[in-house]
């Protein structure tokens, strides 16, 4: 299987992952055959370095440096919280609006990969600002009601904690559809006995950056897989999307008139 490239230069290259797919072999999953880092050496045929993950059921956009140079300017950028990260996730109930939630979570261990770390860390710092795109009651019976309700939102993580976009949605009592981890367990049944929605309804839509290299505004878009499209056209939210897609520049001003380069998947 081939990935989607979406954009490719000299120096990096962003690929479309699909949910499901490991980033890069890990010795709890020593015998996975599909992983993100492998297929793309093998696609380009050049080594390639990791610079930000995405959790194995999230979808989108992930960017990879091609030298260790690029994956050492790459990581600086993430860790500044130069790069902006913009997400879109399907969740239960109504949530509108727009807000920041400014909640501290403490890091999810590991039971195996983190039985010897301390157990007693202090809660980190983790900020999110969603935004509710579109509200849904479908006539179908889930849990104790006799409808149900979804929400499409719209999240930019601040920060990048472990699970973060998912531990925050809990919070506020919006899990996203499909979390198996967090969320609820029969929404999450009926989302995918009704509505097709049988993974975890993240997706990492789009990177916004300062290309490293050129200095120059770099966008990168990913599209949307069958499930999503499928979940949105059960729930009438063709175009929403493609509708509210913004790009707000970290640094280098806004899109507006500037000389950026913008890809799509």
């Amino acid at each position: 299987m081939t990935l989607e490239i979406l954009y490719q230069d000299d120096w990096l290259v962003a690929v479309n992952k699909p949910s499901g797919w490991l980033v890069h072999r890990s010795w709890l999953d020593r015998d996975e055959k599909v992983v993100v880092m492998q297929t793309v050496r093998d696609q380009i045929g050049q080594h390639v370095f990791t610079v930000h993950r995405l959790d194995r059921p999230t979808s989108g956009v992930l960017l990879l440096g091609l030298s260790s140079e690029a994956g050492r300017r790459l990581s600086r950028q993430f860790e500044q919280h130069e790069i902006q990260k913009r997400y879109h996730a399907i969740t239960r109930g109504w949530l509108e609006g727009t807000d920041v939630l400014d909640y501290p979570l403490i890091e999810e261990m590991d039971k195996i990969a983190d039985k010897f770390s301390r157990q007693d860390k202090v809660a980190q710092p983790a900020v999110t600002e969603y935004r509710g795109l579109a509200t849904v009651e479908m006539p179908v019976p889930v849990g104790r009601y006799d409808t149900a309700r979804y929400s499409l939102v719209e999240l930019l993580p601040k920060t990048g904690r472990k699970h973060q976009l998912r531990r925050h949605m809990v919070h506020l009592r919006h899990p996203i559809i499909g979390d198996t981890k967090h969320g609820d367990l029969r929404q999450n049944r009926g989302a995918a006995e009704h509505f097709g929605c049988n993974r975890l309804m993240l997706h990492a839509s789009q990177l916004a950056l300062i290309h490293p290299f050129t200095g120059k505004p770099l966008v990168i878009n990913a599209g949307l897989d069958k499930s999503w499209m499928q979940a949105l056209s059960h729930f009438g939210w063709q175009g929403i999307l493609k509708e509210n897609e913004r790009v707000e520049f970290v640094s280098g001003g806004s899109q507006d008139g500037c000389d950026c380069e913008t890809t799509r998947g």
